[in-house]
């Protein structure tokens, strides 16, 4: 465990995610979505995809310090199409996305703490966390409602021209 990463297993640690990075979170990232569909339109450029242009900030969570990375999650700014921030009415939002764990990692709090450490940097900067999630990512969901989000609503949105979507909206705990 490091000082920059939330209470967990001693057996990973949280760190901000360098360049040097990209390659090994592309190769998590297409394991997870061969098997779990995410995410549901695969990237021309992955690794663009991995570094959206309103990017705040992005860790990953690693086994031990140089042992490969598990984990992944980006803080970004709020834009017109994020439907979760233009249903929070209460004041300024960051968006929590690209959030994936290995499937072989799994069921070891990764994701909660890769949550945490994102939702601290948002609230350090005056923001208020939201995410949108494909209603189909039902682990996606429970995840968050574990961690007290509270859904805002399910809408449609239009992926790809002619691909419409339901997403869950949802908004971190207020406390």
């Amino acid at each position: 465990m490091t000082a920059d990463s939330a209470p967990q297993t001693a057996s990973f640690h949280i760190r901000p995610r360098t360049e040097a990075d990209l390659d090994a979170c592309v190769r998590v990232l297409a394991t997870i979505h061969e098997q779990n569909a995410y995410p549901l339109n695969w990237p021309t450029d992955p690794a663009t995809w991995l570094t959206p242009r309103s990017l705040l900030a992005v860790w990953v969570a690693e086994e031990s310090v140089g042992q490969g990375i598990i984990g992944h999650i980006v803080l970004s700014r709020s834009e017109e199409d994020d439907a979760s921030a233009s249903l929070w009415n209460r004041g300024p939002t960051a968006v929590i996305n690209r959030l994936y764990v290995d499937p072989a990692a799994r069921g070891r709090g990764i994701g909660a703490a890769l949550m945490t450490r994102a939702v601290a940097e948002a609230k350090s900067r005056a923001l208020h966390p939201v995410l949108d999630v494909a209603s189909t990512d039902t682990a996606a969901a429970a995840l968050y409602e574990r961690l007290g989000w509270t859904l805002l609503a399910e809408v449609e949105q239009e992926w790809d021209p002619g691909q419409r979507v339901n997403v869950r909206c949802y908004a971190a705990p207020t406390s």
